[in-house]
């Protein structure tokens, strides 16, 4: 297979060798949710906790984020990687041969599951920052104050748990759908019920030679350099768009660089576990791919400044009933930014019809956050969800800002063209359908 090791690589892709619970495992309890959920939830951890009780779980292998601030980090970041060595040395866990892992998660949220391809990917191929033009990048900024408790998460860590989600713009659906069509005749991996009604999961093993090869030229062809040029106006190829986890991913690289730094005169340092990072790869396209836009509430605000502020940056306003706002907000719209605005004494709709921006999250953060900074008092959060922004926005002395969904045929265009998005632009579904962590893999020799 050392052709396709060869065609893989140049696009920044390695076949993975992942660990899975040992047979007899309960996986209902062995898998549990991205650790960046519910992070102002702890009773949905406790609750996860009381679930598992004494069982073999990835809940003991990850650091859920609303504990980040305990004072028992650093205890509870040993524990961790306690629990890793125990459960290999134990068995608990068992090493599959090489291959992508091929996923179908079904959600209660969704009509059509979501298809994935665990894949390994190649941190040399990936950079977060401004202006990047690598073949991995992030959607979002990356705030680097969020990498260093990340960081001792996984620095000596001897197992990597993925929540990573890389988005493909595969329009002709080449890559993964292929595979989902003969999943069935697969070797089957798991397939189970995932725990606190979050859906259901499987998945299947892509081994052979002939598929692994078909995933090789599927990939090619989606990162056709004069393709991609003629497409977006850009020879800088971008093959593999960060979805979820972009802060995990940009852990994995710094830890990956450090590595690289300690072990300089190392002839084999390049062939380091380390340097590639376990990630679920989903077609854009996928039905099964939910994009949500991320709305706005200011508490403590002065609702007659945020209405100046958005008039001064050039939009009209008009007043009209919550729901007819919304809706129009959703019209697909030629050039211009639409926003919903509720607070509880009004509603209506905010218009740019110039905007700046290329997105309409960029739009109003600019302005929000420039408002924010001259209003030391009032404070923002991004909420999921219509009737959650009204139930917050109604209450006194808050706003909320509705923002209209996102064309997924613009995405990879708008990453091209302008770097990373605003913070909180999107969210892939809601807290139950993220990635749950099923596979490992080891990332130490």
């Amino acid at each position: 297979m050392s052709d396709v090791t060869q065609r893989l690589a140049a696009l920044g892709v390695a076949v993975p060798e992942v660990y899975l619970p040992s047979a007899g495992t309960d996986y209902s309890k062995w898998a549990v949710v991205a650790c960046d959920q519910y992070s102002s939830e702890r009773e949905y951890w406790e609750d996860v906790s009381r679930v598992v009780g004494s069982e073999p779980s990835a809940l003991n292998l990850i650091f859920p984020e609303c504990y980040l601030e305990d004072a028992d980090k650093s205890a509870r970041v040993e524990k961790i990687r306690s629990a890793m060595r125990s459960y290999l040395e134990a068995g608990d866990l068992t090493r599959q041969k090489p291959g992508f892992v091929l996923v179908e998660r079904s959600t209660p949220f969704e009509k059509h599951p979501r298809k994935g391809l665990m894949i390994a990917v190649d941190l040399e191929a990936y950079q977060y920052g401004k202006g990047v033009k690598s073949l991995v990048r992030p959607t979002e900024g990356t705030i680097v104050e969020r990498l260093p408790p990340r960081m001792d998460i996984r620095r000596g860590a001897p197992l990597e748990l993925p929540h990573i989600m890389l988005l493909i713009d595969d329009p002709k659906r080449s890559v993964i759908e292929p595979l989902y069509a003969r999943m069935d005749k697969l070797a089957k991996l798991y397939d189970f019920n995932l725990m606190k009604g979050s859906g259901r999961v499987r998945g299947a093993h892509v081994t052979s030679e002939a598929d692994i090869a078909a995933v090789a030229s599927a990939l090619e062809a989606v990162a056709d350099r004069a393709a991609y040029e003629a497409r977006y106006g850009s020879p800088d190829v971008l093959l593999f768009a960060v979805g979820d986890g972009n802060h995990s991913l940009a852990t994995a690289k710094a830890i990956w660089e450090e590595t690289k730094k300690a072990n300089s005169g190392d002839a084999d340092i390049m062939s380091h576990p380390a340097r590639y990072a376990l990630v679920e790869l989903v077609n854009i396209y996928d039905e099964g791919l939910p994009f949500h836009p991320i709305h706005r509430v200011l508490f403590k605000a002065d609702e007659r400044a945020l209405m100046a502020d958005l008039a001064s940056a050039g939009a009209s306003f008009e007043a009209m009933d919550w729901k007819t706002a919304v809706k129009k907000t959703d019209e697909p719209t030629s050039g211009e930014h639409r926003f919903a605005i509720v607070s509880p004494g009004s509603s209506g709709l905010v218009r740019f019809a110039k905007p700046r921006a290329n997105l309409a999250a960029g739009t109003i953060q600019e302005i929000l956050d420039a408002h924010l900074k001259a209003h030391a008092g009032t404070v923002i959060d991004y909420i999921h969800g219509t009737e959650s922004l009204e139930t917050l926005a109604r209450k006194p002395g808050n706003v909320g800002v509705y923002l209209p969904p996102i064309d997924k045929s613009t995405f990879f265009g708008t990453v091209i063209r302008d770097g990373a998005m605003p913070r909180k632009t999107f969210s892939m579904g809601e807290a139950p359908e993220k990635r749950f962590y099923i596979e490992a893999r080891k990332i130490v020799r």
